[in-house]
């Protein structure tokens, strides 16, 4: 069995800080808060026997520093491979915008919809079919292994690891094939710091945990 791990990355704001919408083109590092959280993310996966065998992040620091805090918490010396893939989406016009400035523009029930459903607010650059096709090829990719009738028999468990951000991690839930089933039980919106655990048995994905 496999076992994919979602992270969103800790914190990149610090207390009074003006916050603002931190996207693709933002390269922010963690605050003190944001490392707290990376190390009770990997305190959390150490407690529940949930050490990744291999760890992925973007490109973007926020995602490597928290992968990073993780790792050393587990007591792993591993290296993060970091993918582009895993980078967050491009706000376009709202990129570093507060929140009141994006609501202004866009409307209120634009940003619901993103959180509740994942419809792109307009003027938002991202192509949704692409970061689902990559997390699709993602998930086939590492249950590759598992395809073999040795590790059949021997009943192989990989525990993967994906630290990303808040508008890719939404995304990871079709490899299940279900989407509309999980969005309708979970919020799809992934807090700072939260993970989500998904599991692949009898060749099929399922979403055991989110947030």
């Amino acid at each position: 069995m496999t076992t994919l791990i979602i992270a969103r990355h800790g914190n990149t704001f610090d207390t009074g800080d003006i916050l603002t919408r931190v996207g693709a083109r933002t390269d922010l590092p963690l605050v003190e808060k944001g490392r707290e959280q990376a190390a009770a993310l990997g305190l959390y996966l150490k407690e529940h026997g949930l050490a990744p065998d291999v760890t992925y992040s973007s490109t973007l620091q926020r995602t490597k520093e928290t992968a990073g805090i993780a790792l050393r918490e587990c007591g792993i010396s591993a290296p993060t491979y970091a993918l582009d893939i895993f980078n967050e989406i491009d706000y376009g016009p709202d990129e570093n915008q507060t929140e009141e400035t994006v609501i202004a523009r866009i409307g209120a029930k634009a940003i619901s919809q993103w959180d509740k459903s994942a419809v792109v607010p307009e003027g938002w650059l991202v192509n949704t079919e692409e970061v689902i096709q990559n997390w699709k090829n993602f998930a086939h990719q590492i249950t590759k292994t598992n395809d073999t009738v040795t590790d059949k028999l021997h009943d192989i468990h990989e525990t993967i690891l994906v630290v990303t951000s808040n508008g890719i991690a939404r995304f990871a839930p079709h490899i299940t094939e279900d989407f509309d089933s999980f969005s309708a039980q979970h919020s799809i919106k992934l807090s700072t710091g939260a993970l989500g655990l998904l599991k692949f048995s009898e060749n099929k994905w399922s979403v055991s945990d989110w947030n």
